[in-house]
């Protein structure tokens, strides 16, 4: 690498380096969050603060102290009475009374305490860089007087649970009464844990800044195991586990935290959602109402991790979270880091993935450290997992999927908003009626949304349109259409892409009849339906076998399993594409290699949501995770296997009938 660029990395390196350098006073109130004003109290035990903007333009109690140059000249011009030394301190408490509403960040540090990771006495709690940084989405929320709703996904220890409590503690003892908190961790002891540090900093909390003249401390509150109170302020703790469920149901409280939510347990009975429905679920969204869920990864597709995606999903989604997700990489954390003892040759030798750590905003030093570091595991996956670089390398390290989830990352850049939602209809609901005056028709409470229009330019092998079926009542799997236009197939790099799809619950003889004239709106295009429900349901005397037999007569672009020559000799014809061991296998591995080559577009977020949940179970069988659904999936699995094995899109002169011929396994 020329000398230059090194330079020049260096140089970057160094301003990295500087942000663990900042000047951070929080009793000054130097360096710390929020705009600042500097003011000067020559007599006060700070002399020189930095307070929040905010504080000035709203407390005259400050401008009156610098006004008059201190307290003493305070007290003896406005409050006209000699200057005591009692007199002086009332003026001075009442001062921090008011700098704490406004300044967590003081507060904390002035009256509260954390356990040091290297043990001994506890000392006054000075956040580090990540609780600062969440802190900062915290505080943001609070000061425009949203609901505090927050997602954390975590990376090793650096604090993110003793700041949430710290924050709620600051809450209940600082801006509200009678506001009731919840802590819920995976087991008991984790909740008693953080339960214990808030008790912990209560003992040496000053009684004069709640006006109370006794200690201030958790008392047991009617007997109960699980609730204490803290009767200055009457706000009530409760704790308790997924283990217990029952003891947080049905409490009444305004803020909840929610500690290692990706390992609550998940039983016939119990299960995360239901639990934090029932925390949660009276928690009105108003101001200084507080939720936080806060897990380590545990995989791809559990509760936790389905609501990580939900958080991500773009401003206007109808399916977004409420909750910022926030995460933490191991390289934001201080102490990470190993001395570079020649920065050239560090430069020289970094892999690849040291590269990508480096655009990612690590230092050379934090990959000095990561270098040593990963020597001591033997499977570098489990380095990633407990070192996690970002949020896909946690929860792709921390389980076993079929699809690469960075693959995957890369297919979600092209989610977007379909163009159109509605229905397309036709003369009828059923029947070859139902194909006649096909047209689309708008309609916000449709199922089909439309990302591209179909061209009507006359383009044979153009659309592919699949189906896979589910079931009827609102709790079974949904039925999916899919359309695929292979047309940029013909362009070098071009890939199908994915432009419309239906997905809902329907009665089977109805869903193929909607799918065909799905197909006649795309220009007739081939219609592939998976055809193992309609081979073997003949539930409410709906025979539904004979239902593909009843397209073909009307619809003449189906998919078969029996070539034309096999039928001139007599083999029955079989319409559809069916699933078994054998076509599942071939589906499932071109599907790898398609996401693994980033081969298709991909515009909807479901779609990727399953396929991050997709695995191969114990016994061998691929499928969703528990509490998923893969029916998306299977439509572009079939769909762009098929579209990989049929020639290429060709233009057809008008007035030119595009050859129909029967596409089956055996063309294929």
């Amino acid at each position: 690498m020329e000398r230059s660029n090194h330079v020049n990395i260096i140089a970057e390196n160094h301003r990295r380096l500087m942000k663990f350098k900042d000047e951070y006073e929080p009793i000054t109130g130097k360096g710390c969050f929020h705009d600042r004003i500097k003011v000067e109290i020559p007599d006060c035990p700070i002399p020189v603060q930095y307070i929040p903007k905010m504080m000035y333009d709203e407390c005259p109690l400050v401008g009156k102290l610098v006004s008059n140059g201190g307290i003493k000249n305070f007290v003896e011009n406005e409050l006209k009475e000699p200057c005591t030394r009692g007199n002086f301190g009332s003026v001075w408490r009442n001062f921090i009374k008011v700098r704490i509403k406004y300044d967590f960040e003081f507060w904390a540090v002035m009256f509260t305490t954390v356990k040091p990771k290297e043990g001994g006495e506890d000392i006054p709690f000075v956040m580090n860089h990540p609780q600062r940084k969440l802190f900062s989405v915290m505080e943001t929320q609070r000061v425009e007087l949203e609901p505090i709703r927050i997602i954390l996904l975590k990376a090793r220890q650096w604090g993110g649970s003793t700041l949430v409590d710290r924050f709620m503690a600051w809450i209940q003892l600082v801006h509200k009464r009678n506001w009731n908190a919840t802590i819920c961790a995976h087991i008991k002891t984790s909740a008693q844990n953080i339960h214990g540090m808030y008790a912990s900093f209560l003992k040496n909390y000053p009684p004069w800044l709640l006006d109370a003249k006794e200690e201030i401390k958790f008392r047991p509150y009617m007997r109960s195991q699980s609730a204490s109170i803290i009767k200055e302020v009457q706000c009530k703790i409760v704790i308790g586990s997924s283990e217990a469920p029952d003891s947080v149901r049905g409490e009444d409280v305004s803020m909840a935290h929610l500690s290692e939510v990706a390992f609550f347990e998940h039983t016939e009975n119990n299960n995360p959602e239901q639990l934090i429905r029932s925390v949660c679920g009276g928690i009105i969204p108003i101001p200084y109402t507080m939720i936080v869920y806060e897990s380590t990864a545990n995989g791809i597709g559990d509760y936790f991790h389905t609501e990580w995606i939900r958080a991500n999903k773009e401003e206007g989604d109808k399916d977004k979270s409420d909750k910022t997700p926030v995460f933490v990489s191991w390289f934001e954390i201080e102490g990470y880091s190993s001395p570079v003892e020649s920065y050239s040759k560090m430069i020289d030798s970094l892999t690849p993935y040291e590269w990508w750590l480096w655009g990612k905003g690590a230092t050379l030093e934090n990959i000095c450290w990561y270098r040593q570091k990963s020597r001591e595991y033997r499977d570098q996956s489990d380095m990633k997992a407990e070192y996690p670089s970002d949020d896909i390398e946690a929860f792709k390290h921390s389980g076993e999927t079929v699809f690469d989830q960075y693959k995957i990352d890369d297919l979600s850049k092209n989610v977007c908003s379909p163009v159109a939602i509605g229905e397309v209809i036709g003369s009828s609901s059923e029947g070859e009626q139902s194909l006649k005056d096909v047209h689309f028709v708008k309609d916000i409470t449709g199922r089909l949304k439309i990302w591209e229009y179909p061209d009507e330019a006359n383009i044979s092998n153009r659309y592919i349109t699949i189906v896979d079926v589910g079931g009827r009542s609102s709790k079974a799997d949904y039925s999916v259409i899919t359309v695929i236009d292979r047309y940029w197939m013909t362009c070098i790099g071009g890939k199908p892409v994915v432009v419309a799809q239906w997905r809902g619950h329907i009665d089977h003889d109805l869903l193929a009849w909607k799918a065909a004239r799905i197909a006649t709106y795309y220009n007739k295009c081939l219609l592939v339906i998976e055809s193992n429900t309609y081979e073997t349901d003949t539930t409410d005397g709906e025979h539904t076998e004979y239902i593909l037999d009843q397209i073909s007569e009307a619809y003449d672009n189906l998919y078969s399993r029996v070539s034309s020559d096999m039928i001139k000799q007599g083999i029955p014809q079989r319409w559809g594409f069916h699933t078994n061991v054998s076509t599942k296998t071939l589906i499932v591995d071109s599907m790898v290699q398609i996401v693994r080559e980033n081969g298709y577009i991909e515009h909807d977020i479901d779609a990727i949501e399953e396929l991050s949940v997709y695995e191969k179970k114990k016994n061998g069988a691929y499928g969703a995770m528990d509490g998923h659904h893969d029916d998306i999936l299977m439509t572009r699995m079939i769909g762009l296997y098929i579209s990989t094995q049929l020639p290429l899109p060709k233009e057809v002169k008008r007035g030119i009938a595009v050859k129909r011929e029967i596409i089956s396994e055996a063309t294929l």
